[in-house]
């Protein structure tokens, strides 16, 4: 399996050789739990895409700090090929920025959300139980699941055609599915405990301090990267 990585994010050099990138999270993660994935990785912030749809299995749009509703060339582009690889049916990721992203590119709406930031350990409802996730009449079968999060934005209208699968409290759209070829996560699998607080320390006056210091003390709470990333490998190989 060849995942292409269309990265929509440049970290400092500082962060990067301390956390990587995010193309680079990504790869440490799914090698995590299949160490036979290959990659490509494609910066797609500063133009660089595939030459052609076919090069990967799938394709997973990253995380960023830019809007998924911003009207910067690179987002439009990438909006553009997002509908692109809808049409042809290619299996496509998004992961916050990404999963906000493919919203608004078929039809759906992200914007500022009214309960601010949405910072730390979050766990989601599923709503509805695809293949993908495994038996949920199997006893370990879990009717939620936990990720990392750090947004100001999120998906408030899904497209038409999207299949609400998870919400939580403060995101009630925290991941969709299209047909069998696009899936969606606002949370991130990638991210680790160590990064996040890093992030959250940069942003402590913008996230408000009550809600920082509930954060990070959820921060001792073991996550579920590592299902979700089960999950994504699933979805790529059965949708």
């Amino acid at each position: 399996m060849r995942i292409g990585i269309l990265e929509t994010a440049t970290l400092a050099p500082e962060v990067k050789n301390e956390y990587g990138s995010y193309a680079e999270m990504f790869q440490r993660l799914f090698l995590s739990v299949d160490d036979q994935v290959a990659f490509n990785v494609y910066p797609v912030i500063n133009g660089q895409y595939p030459g052609s749809n076919d090069e990967c299995d799938a394709f997973l749009i990253t995380g960023s700090k830019f809007d998924a509703h911003g009207e910067e060339p690179w987002i439009i582009k990438l909006r553009d090929y997002i509908v692109d690889l809808h049409e042809q049916r290619k299996k496509l990721i998004g992961i916050c920025f990404g999963h906000q992203l493919i919203a608004r590119a078929l039809g759906g709406l992200s914007q500022r959300s009214k309960n601010g930031w949405g910072v730390g350990n979050v766990s989601s409802e599923i709503n509805q139980v695809k293949p993908w996730m495994g038996d949920e009449n199997d006893p370990s079968f879990k009717k939620q699941f936990s990720l990392l999060v750090s947004h100001q934005d999120q998906v408030v209208k899904l497209p038409d055609q999207a299949t609400l699968i998870s919400s939580s409290k403060h995101c009630p759209i925290s991941g969709f599915q299209v047909a069998s070829h696009i899936l969606t996560f606002q949370g991130h699998p990638e991210f680790t405990a160590d990064y996040l607080r890093y992030t959250m320390n940069k942003r402590r006056d913008l996230i408000g301090e009550e809600k920082y210091n509930k954060a990070i003390d959820s921060l001792k709470r073991p996550d579920d990267s590592l299902l979700v990333t089960r999950w994504m490998l699933n979805f790529i190989k059965i949708g």
